[in-house]
């Protein structure tokens, strides 16, 4: 028998050939709004539109390697109200807002697979 394998897939753009984000659709200004303002068209402000640009490319690249990491390892998350469960990290959704895990030891039992919703995280862990 063949071993599943994880797939982790990038978010895809708004146009149908999905060759990235177009910055004027309701997507991106609710999802990827910047601290600054795109709406002036000085050096200083597109050097600095830049620079955020590559900083949070920076630190996408960064969530989604540790995502490829926790792939298939002991996970624990801890979460609202003081709850703490630990389970097996199999995948993320393509919003990144459902995580699928295997084994979920709550502290009411054991669920063989489950989703957990990312917003109700607060912040997890694991053994590199």
């Amino acid at each position: 028998m063949k071993a599943p394998v994880a797939v982790l897939r990038l978010p895809r753009g708004p146009d149908p050939n999905s060759r990235g984000f177009d910055p004027s659709s309701p997507r991106f200004i609710a999802l990827c709004t910047t601290s600054i303002s795109a709406s002036t068209e000085s050096e200083t402000d597109t050097a600095l539109l830049q620079k955020e640009q590559r900083t949070r490319s920076g630190m996408r690249e960064m969530f989604l390697r540790c995502l490829i990491s926790m792939a298939n390892k002991k996970v624990q998350f801890h979460m609202y109200e003081k709850v703490n469960v630990e389970a097996t990290f199999g995948a993320s959704d393509i919003d990144v807002l459902n995580f699928q895990v295997s084994d979920l030891q709550t502290p009411i039992g054991v669920q063989k697979e489950a989703l957990i919703r990312c917003q109700d995280v607060i912040s997890y862990s694991f053994d590199v």
